[in-house]
């Protein structure tokens, strides 16, 4: 996907760019490549798969929500996908940006300063000790390609505030879902959409859960992350 195929693929989700917004996305996606050559941040490093698979496909979180004036957390941000992408092009709205691994944080802390984005706090912690001590803060929390479906559901639950939505971002999530019934009511989950489309050009599948959180969530979760690992393999 060039930048004009970009373009013209976004304004049909309803995301019509501004210059400022575009510039900042070529300064993003220049640092990714640059810093890229001294650390491990994507396996993604040609201008057209960045494009595509780095920030249409972040963009396409708007197909299960409305993200003007949210507080939203993404979790396992890596280099920055989606919340990154996000947070530049949805300036109204706050971005808590997670992330354990150090060398990433150092690169998303640069993006954020190099763009002057002032809507991006950016977190070096496991989700789950994060969790634990800022509950129910946000109205989206949202993943991509971070574990599965049953580790996830777990470590969002906390984060969320009441009628909040956990909107994880899948490549192949039927069987997770088939098997994930017990976690979704015991974290205080119900499905209440599920939004399957192909990213353009290369048609690869892709699926949006829309999990929404219809009570607190019980004091004793997030667990351990090995606990919950553990538990999801029997």
């Amino acid at each position: 996907m060039n930048k004009e195929e970009f373009i013209e693929n976004c304004s049909k989700l309803g995301i019509n760019f501004t210059t400022k917004d575009l510039n900042n996305l070529e300064t993003y996606k220049d640092l990714l490549i640059e810093w890229n050559k001294k650390f491990n941040l994507t396996t993604i490093t040609e201008d057209k798969d960045i494009y595509l698979k780095h920030f249409y496909d972040s963009l396409c979180l708007i197909k299960a929500s409305n993200l003007n004036n949210k507080k939203i957390c993404d979790f396992g941000t890596g280099a920055g996908f989606p919340g990154m992408v996000l947070a530049i092009i949805f300036e109204n709205s706050n971005f808590t940006l997670i992330e354990s691994n150090n060398k990433k944080i150092t690169f998303l802390e640069e993006v954020k300063n190099k763009l002057k984005l002032k809507n991006v706090e950016i977190i070096n912690t496991r989700v789950e000790d994060y969790g634990k001590n800022n509950r129910e803060l946000f109205d989206i929390v949202t993943c991509r390609a971070v574990s599965n479906l049953n580790i996830i559901l777990e470590l969002s639950s906390a984060l969320l505030k009441i009628n909040g939505k956990f909107i994880p971002m899948k490549s192949n999530v039927l069987e997770e879902l088939k098997t994930s019934e017990k976690n979704l009511d015991k974290l205080s989950y119900k499905l209440d959409n599920q939004i399957d489309y192909e990213l353009p050009i290369e048609n690869s599948k892709r699926t949006l859960l829309v999990l929404k959180k219809y009570k607190s969530t019980d004091l004793k979760y997030p667990r351990n992350y090995n606990i919950i690992k553990k538990e999801s393999m029997k």
